[in-house]
């Protein structure tokens, strides 16, 4: 071969090479950004490194990456304008709003104890849950029905405290009904976050939403809190499956995305995307890792565990 054919054919195969490395790199960014099989929501702050610190771009940013959900527990505590803001993007990118939290008194005995005054505030934040609902698109509202009777000498029985809970679930859940909304029940471990809850298991939460007997009133089943309390996560999720409304997930220890503990999420994610599942799937975890390269961390992770 003489030299100039030699170097033209040299350049010819370096061009479809680097046409080549260019058509696998564009082919795995939309691979990257395709819509994932679960809506997986992302929350306020996962992606601030890489899509800065604007709440709106960081929903771009959510959807871009192929996320169709997004939620956000302090939802109610932002300004109205933010909040029809923050609707009208979503509106715009196709995306669904997850849960806020309509309702969580943490460390105290709300439900379980009747007080009048106590239960009418319970009832005043649900009512206005509905309005922040109305403005945010969502249907799902979280609501934590407070901690156990502790008190040594003045602790009801456990089954008073169980009817009292009901009670107030059954009022809350007739405010939600006409409007189509949703609140869903979240049991917490005693064992990391939450002690003294009177809500701790998903077998637990299955007696009181067929109790309460409500479209209104269903499960919020947190992969992470349900892998300490009760583990067994597949066979657990299909028990009361027909009570679950909305999953929340993170791993353990240490509260991260998948891939950073314990739990198998792809089996975990496989089977919840073999029941047909078309709920929302809440992000409530943390990064493990810092800055811009945490937030594509998480972003992979998620990848690798919706390969089904």
């Amino acid at each position: 071969m003489q030299r100039r054919e030699f170097l033209k054919s040299g350049a010819i195969a370096g061009s479809t090479a680097l046409l080549a490395t260019a058509v696998t790199q564009a082919t795995d960014a939309d691979q990257n950004k395709k819509p994932f099989h679960l809506k997986y929501a992302p929350h306020f702050g996962m992606f601030k490194n890489a899509a800065g610190k604007d709440p709106l771009d960081q929903v771009k940013f959510a959807a871009d990456q192929g996320f169709t959900a997004w939620e956000d527990n302090g939802m109610k505590k932002k300004p109205k304008e933010l909040q029809q803001q923050i609707a009208d993007t979503m509106e715009k990118l196709n995306m669904e709003m997850g849960v806020f939290v309509a309702h969580g008194s943490i460390g105290k005995t709300t439900f379980v104890k009747k007080d009048k005054d106590v239960w009418n505030s319970v009832l005043k934040d649900i009512q206005e849950s509905v309005e922040v609902a109305k403005r945010v698109n969502a249907k799902w509202m979280t609501v934590v029905p407070g901690n156990i009777d502790e008190g040594p000498r003045a602790r009801l029985a456990e089954g008073y405290q169980t009817a009292n809970v009901i009670e107030l679930l059954r009022r809350c859940a007739d405010i939600f009904e006409p409007h189509g909304m949703v609140m869903v029940l979240e049991p917490l471990n005693w064992y990391a976050n939450h002690g003294g809850t009177f809500l701790q298991g998903s077998p637990q939460a299955y007696a009181l939403c067929k109790a309460v007997n409500s479209p209104s009133c269903k499960i919020l089943f947190d992969i992470y809190h349900q892998q300490i309390t009760e583990g067994n996560l597949i066979v657990n999720i299909d028990s009361c499956w027909d009570e679950i409304g909305y999953f929340q997930s993170g791993d353990n220890p240490g509260r991260k995305e998948p891939g950073t503990g314990e739990i198998n999420y792809l089996n975990v994610f496989k089977h919840i995307h073999s029941k047909d599942f078309d709920g929302i799937i809440g992000m409530e975890h943390g990064n493990s890792k810092p800055g811009q390269e945490g937030d594509l961390a998480v972003i992979e992770a998620y990848r690798e565990v919706d390969q089904f």
